[in-house]
């Protein structure tokens, strides 16, 4: 099988490392550059200078994408910035391959009508990035909620927030994608995985409201800082979401609090645990990951891309999917410009969907 990857930043070369665990050396990886820097960047997100990731991985690398893909690669992997993804999708669509769409499928919707009608007229498998859908925790929250035994659901708080300038030590994080708005950056849809859960988990929220901006001290062009109120429909009530996102926490903090007229649920995804109350407030069940490696994500991820590939299987993530939770990612960032709510009513699903 020939793989394409289209950008080897560091989740580009997370998924050529992952790809060559799971496939081996026998899968010919190809590559088309845009930035060309040949570092290689490790596990521990450092960036090595002595070694060059083509030779490290044994990938063939494209001055163009059409050059790459008239070597008829079967799949193709999108993890350049966000604002670029839409041409070269369409492009590897078109050019009959499978694809791995890394999160978030944009930073607007301009061109997304017209990746769908290439999916579908072609019969590609299309998934998103989206890894934390795979992450026990969230497993285990999405386990509580489908079968109810949290009651009638009452509120939901979910909150994500890590120092930027952290991130990716090896670079300037002023040059970043996450800290660019021509790139696509921003708190709201860099740090889009909450949006996708909740969506996972409640469906479509009938309208929300948001505050936010660029609060803080950082050497950024796009929001901060972002709290966002939503409005969901479960089993016929409304269920107020309540999402703070930032790139300022230091310790990094994320996770989410579901509570219920029977009990709650508490989510750390930092802590790597779950806790579930009951009625009375007595702890009822807890669960720990305590030696989890975060890279076990991307490798469940990639086994169920590939699997889809080969059975011709709707993703846990599709391209559907991906515009929904960008659309509300979007919706939040237009409720900061206007100072208003933004009504997504006529898109709206009920919750359990999934």
């Amino acid at each position: 099988m020939k793989i394409l990857i289209v950008g080897l930043g560091s989740i580009g070369q997370r998924h050529v490392r992952n790809l060559r665990a799971l496939l081996g050396e026998e899968t010919e990886l190809l590559a088309w550059r845009v930035r060309r820097l040949s570092h290689v960047v490790t596990p521990a997100m450092q960036a090595d200078q002595n070694q060059e990731v083509e030779k490290v991985y044994g990938i063939r690398s494209f001055d163009t994408l059409e050059g790459a893909l008239a070597e008829e690669p079967r799949v193709a992997f999108i993890c350049n910035p966000s604002s670029m993804h839409v041409a070269p999708a369409l492009a590897c669509l078109r050019a009959g391959c499978d694809l791995f769409l890394e999160k978030p499928v944009s930073h607007n919707l301009d061109g997304l009508p017209e990746l769908l009608r290439a999916a579908a007229e072609r019969n590609r498998v299309v998934m998103v990035g989206y890894q934390l859908r795979f992450h026990p925790c969230f497993l285990a929250v999405q386990k509580a909620v489908r079968e109810g035994s949290l009651g009638n659901l009452l509120a939901v708080r979910a909150h994500v927030g890590e120092y930027l300038p952290g991130w990716h030590p090896y670079e300037d994080y002023r040059q970043t994608y996450a800290s660019r708005a021509d790139l696509g950056g921003g708190v709201i849809v860099t740090q889009i995985h909450e949006f996708d859960y909740l969506y996972a988990l409640f469906g479509v929220p009938r309208r929300l409201f948001a505050l936010g901006g660029h609060w803080s001290h950082l050497e950024i062009d796009v929001e901060d800082t972002a709290s966002t109120l939503m409005e969901f429909q479960v089993s016929g009530r409304p269920l107020p979401v309540h999402l703070q996102q930032d790139y300022l926490q230091r310790p990094p903090s994320r996770g989410c609090e579901i509570i219920g007229d029977s009990g709650k649920i508490h989510m750390d995804l930092t802590g790597l645990s779950v806790t579930r109350y009951d009625r009375e407030g007595k702890v009822a069940e807890t669960a720990r990951w305590e030696n989890f490696d975060r890279n076990q994500l991307f490798l469940d991820q990639l086994r169920h891309f590939l699997e889809c590939v080969e059975t011709r299987r709707k993703p846990v993530v599709d391209l559907q999917d991906g515009i929904w939770s960008l659309r509300m990612a979007l919706a939040a960032r237009e409720s900061i410009a206007s100072g208003r709510a933004v009504e997504l009513s006529e898109q709206s699903q009920d919750a359990h969907h999934a």
